[in-house]
């Protein structure tokens, strides 16, 4: 029996090791062609930092990690598949089950086989992707100056003892310090109470934002100024402007990055205490709350992929025949990886239970795979 694991096990690593390689070759190049366009360019602030060949190789190769993540499971179930079609047409297989290798220890070994990919796949996605993501787009901002996302940026808020703030950080410059700062405080009753914008922020110690060149502008609003008995009554409006205000709050550099950055790319943990920040502040966290769950069973689909490839060990090939199935096993990668993420828009959309909208796709494909193994192994 040990013979045939590392018969199995050397067959199945090199293959997922080589498809995993030539996925990532695809992607590097694609990545690499997209960022062309950016050489010669500079953040403006030093002409010598310019966005230079080696910089764009460095960028893209950072990005290889999440590529990784993102593809070890396709990368998984072609690999398998091809193994396990290519013993069956060599009528290895054959000889392998003659020799003790039934349905259900041929599963137990991919199934032991699956489990290390997924440990794998999560550290890959929990820890090193989201360091080397990080770590891109702080190379990218040295260049472009700026980390941001959409138009307007990242809006954040937070409840403290009395009033509540709404922020919005438009970028976070390389060095850390953010950039077109706006902060709105509410009072109880959903009345603004004062603006505060500044073009710099830093992160002081103590729990606290440094506004620098901060424009404050105060309201008073008078007793009963809604009321039909005044209506004469205004809000008194009073503005100053600040060298440096400072502005005590618990939202850290780590929230501000996390917000500024794919959810997708956030580590499972990153998630968990952004989605608990989220829900302390009476915020949506519908979409983050769906990472959060895709993030803990996406690594799982690896298992599903083993289960679904064993069934091609039982087909029976005709020379040449073996390029067919594995095209097979190559939409069926693909369109794993598309229902994925259109259920996750799916369950955003139609509010759906976050772990159900992550587990569906696993969860279907996961009753093909059985569906399959018990009617083309067990039954025949």
């Amino acid at each position: 029996m040990k013979t045939i694991r590392r018969l199995i096990y050397g067959e199945v690593l090199a293959a997922i090791a080589l498809v995993a390689l030539g996925f990532l070759a695809l992607f590097f190049f694609f990545d690499l062609v997209d960022e062309l366009q950016y050489l010669g360019k500079s953040s403006g602030i030093n002409a010598a930092d310019i966005y230079q060949i080696r910089h764009a190789l460095l960028y893209v190769g950072l990005l290889i990690p999440n590529h990784l993540y993102e593809l070890l499971p396709i990368s998984v179930l072609i690999g398998t598949i091809f193994v396990m079609a290519r013993l069956a047409q060599s009528s290895e297989y054959t000889i392998l089950r003659t020799s003790g290798l039934g349905p259900w220890r041929a599963l137990k070994l991919l199934l032991v086989l699956g489990a290390l990919f997924v440990v794998f796949s999560f550290a890959i996605g929990d820890y090193v992707a989201p360091a080397s993501e990080r770590a891109a787009q702080l190379l990218k901002a040295r260049y472009q100056n700026k980390i941001t996302i959409g138009q307007t940026g990242a809006w954040l808020k937070e409840k403290q003892a009395y009033n509540t703030y709404v922020v919005n950080v438009k970028t976070l410059s390389p060095d850390n310090e953010m950039q077109g700062v706006q902060v709105f405080e509410f009072n109880n009753k959903g009345l603004v109470v004062s603006t505060t914008q500044a073009p710099l922020a830093t992160f002081a110690a103590g729990d606290a934002w440094l506004l620098h060149k901060a424009v404050r502008a105060e309201f008073e609003v008078p007793t009963g100024f809604a009321s039909a008995s005044k209506p004469h009554d205004s809000a008194k409006v009073s503005r100053t402007t600040l060298e440096t205000f400072r502005w005590p709050t618990e939202i850290s550099a780590e929230m501000v990055s996390v917000a500024l950055l794919k959810p997708e790319r956030m580590g499972t943990i990153d998630l968990f205490n952004y989605v608990r920040h989220l829900d302390a502040n009476g915020q949506t966290a519908q979409r983050y709350e769906i990472e959060f769950w895709k993030k803990v069973f996406y690594p799982l689909s690896c298992l599903v992929m083993v289960i679904l490839a064993l069934p091609f060990a039982y087909l029976h090939f005709r020379s040449g025949g073996i390029a067919g199935y594995v095209f097979a096993g190559v939409m069926i990668g693909i369109s794993f990886f598309l229902l994925n993420n259109v259920f996750g828009y799916i369950g955003n959309l139609r509010n759906w239970m976050p772990w159900l909208a992550a587990a569906t796709p696993g969860l279907l494909y996961m009753a093909v795979s059985l569906g399959a193994f018990g009617w083309l192994v067990l039954r025949r």
